[in-house]
Formats: C-alpha cells, structure tokens, sequence
C-alpha cells in the first residue's frame, strides 16, 4: 500500500477511483487505506505547491539554521514545539551536522523575519545561536520545478 501514499505524495488530488484503476485494486479498499493511513496519522494533509512568485503576494520566506542545547528529559522535543507553535513556521526538522534545527518561516518583509530572529526565536531557553539565510527564488520544490528557463537552441544559453 506504499504505493498509494506515494500517488498521493505526488497528486493529492488523485480520487480513490482513480488510484483504484492504476493499481487494480478494489476502489473500497483504497478508501478504506487512506481512511486508515489519516487516523494513524501517516497522512498528515493535503495542500496544494504555489509559485507565490507569479502572484501579487509580498513575501520573504528564510531558512533558519538553529544550534539548541538539549533538555535534559526531553532532548530537542520541548525546544521544536516551542518553535513550531508560531504560525510565521512553515516548516522545521531536526537535522545532523553542523546544526540541530533547521525552520523554514515566512513574513511580510525582510524586517518582519529579523524581528521574528531576534524577538522571538532567539530569546527561546536553550536556542544557542542562529544563522539566517534568505530565500531569493525557488526552482524546485517538493519535486516539482517552478519554470525551467528558457534555452536559445541558437547558441545553447540560458535566457
């Protein structure tokens, strides 16, 4: 059944009828699979990829590297849902390496994000220190290319 979740990683807006006839299975057994997979929590939601870019939206989004000492009982648990609490957190996870949690946010403007740094994450009990990078453009994201750009056949290069 990991092929369901798979489809619908790559399009949630597949029906269970569809997904019935792609992998010649009983249309009431992908229901009852997906029903299942969102009780246990395997599904955790569904939401549509946007180019904000091709929008009028006025948005700054940062990836934010944390360095956190650890609680004692809780390791980075208590730290992370104190993060993840503030709606400005599109994303966070735990990661190897040079730092221990990476948060993706967003803001209005580049001000707005540096004053969530400083007012709000930085000031968090065990948040050790920082870094702060900017997202200037996406190309790719969950898989999917935003605009591939456009080649002169000409001369080969990239317009």
């Amino acid at each position: 059944m990991n092929r369901i979740l798979k489809m619908l990683e790559e399009d949630a807006r597949l029906t269970p009828a569809q997904i019935a006839i792609m992998t010649q299975t009983d249309e009431g057994d992908i229901k009852k699979a997906i029903a299942e997979y969102e009780k246990d929590g395997v599904i955790v939601g569904y939401q549509a990829l946007i180019d904000w870019d091709k929008t009028d939206r006025e948005y700054v989004s940062a990836v934010i590297e944390l360095k956190v000492q650890p609680e004692q009982e809780h390791g980075f648990d208590a730290v992370a849902e104190k993060i993840y609490r503030y709606p400005e957190v599109q994303s966070l996870m735990l990661m190897s390496g040079a730092y221990d949690l990476q948060v993706i946010i967003e803001g209005k403007t580049l001000r707005e994000v540096a004053h969530f740094v400083a007012a709000k994450l930085s000031t968090i009990d065990g948040v050790i220190s920082t870094a702060t990078h900017f997202v200037l453009r996406k190309y790719k994201d969950h898989g999917v290319i935003y605009e591939a750009p456009e080649v002169d056949e000409r001369s080969n290069l990239i317009i």
